[in-house]
């Protein structure tokens, strides 16, 4: 059989032993998905977080560990984990969606920053502006939240987060841990309720308790990468229906982690596209208009040349990042 297509979980709690195998067959995680939002279609981005043999996290059975994986043990049990953490945390996700931060000299003279901005006034076809539409999220797999949620997330205990997955300290592996706990555990924003799911099962109940069931996945799509160019829009702008929705970001941590966070008062868009070499987009934006609770110095205000609170701020949403909207 080939071992690509079958997926063993192991783990023991307090004594009792469950075996979940999977072949040919849709792992657990997607028949909760398919389960709670039959009539929701799975984006991509989702649908590769739960790949096996993808670099981050990989869960497998047994004593035998793969080169350089490490065991995290489950209450009196444990998992196998072999982690493949590598790069720079992604700075980006502190100046566009913690509204509290104040920009950093770099990140204002940045175009991939800078370029993420815009004012909803200027959203009409034939519109221009330069950007560079690149995947953000590190190369992590879902954990099932059986086995997620015994392991620790909180910055209290992240020497042993960081002796669990064999984690340097002061590595930039250890700062990118650090700083996604840090994230995950400050206060809301006003008018904004957060949550860090650690797998795609409660990132289906957060979005779901907010949203209901009647929903549309979003994300952004790019017919190919491409450098920093031109991009025109076109017609065909569609604007979501209600004036809640959750967005979710891709966090730097060793297996898949997303920062959610609903806000009330924002008007979600899907717009097309067309760079000056062809390549076609469809991008989700997300309009806020009260930013009047933002930090002053926060890089949309900068960037723009706008105060707190006087007009609706817009910005992209990376590949990577993924928004629920109601029907």
């Amino acid at each position: 059989m080939d071992s690509r297509l079958t997926l063993f979980f192991f783990i023991v709690f307090y004594g009792l032993t469950t075996v979940v195998a999977v072949s040919h067959a849709a792992l657990p995680s997607e028949v909760y998905w398919h389960e709670m939002l039959p009539n929701t279609r799975m984006p991509s981005v989702i649908r590769d977080l739960l790949r096996l043999g993808k670099d981050g996290v990989h869960v497998t059975a047994g004593k035998e560990m793969p080169k350089g994986g490490t065991t995290v043990d489950v209450r009196k049990g444990g998992v196998g984990v072999d982690t493949d953490h590598k790069g720079k945390p992604i700075e980006i996700q502190r100046v566009l969606i913690i509204y509290r931060y104040e920009a950093s000299e770099d990140q204002l003279h940045d175009d991939q920053y800078v370029a993420i901005f815009f004012l909803e006034k200027n959203l009409h076809p034939g519109a221009k502006k330069n950007l560079h539409f690149t995947k953000t999220t590190p190369g992590a797999t879902f954990l099932p939240r059986g086995v997620a949620q015994y392991i620790p997330f909180s910055s209290s205990k992240l020497p042993d987060i960081l002796n669990k997955f064999s984690i340097s300290p002061g590595s930039l592996e250890a700062e990118a841990v650090k700083d996604t706990l840090s994230t995950c555990e400050a206060p809301a924003s006003k008018g904004e309720d957060k949550y860090c799911a650690t797998s795609l099962e409660s990132m289906v109940d957060f979005a779901t308790s907010k949203l209901g069931t009647n929903v549309q996945v979003l994300t952004t799509t790019v017919d190919k990468e491409t450098a920093t160019q031109e991009y025109t829009v076109g017609s065909g702008v569609k604007k979501m229906a209600g004036p809640k929705s959750v967005a979710c970001h891709g966090q730097s941590y060793v297996y898949a982690v997303f920062y959610y966070h609903e806000t009330s008062d924002t008007t979600a868009y899907m717009i097309p596209l067309v760079g000056n070499d062809g390549t076609s987009v469809e991008a989700v934006a997300v309009c806020h208009k009260d930013t009047s609770a933002w930090n002053p110095k926060h890089l949309a205000f900068q960037v723009l040349k706008v105060k707190p609170g006087s007009i609706p701020i817009c910005h992209f949403l990376p590949q990577d990042h993924i928004l629920w909207a109601s029907n």
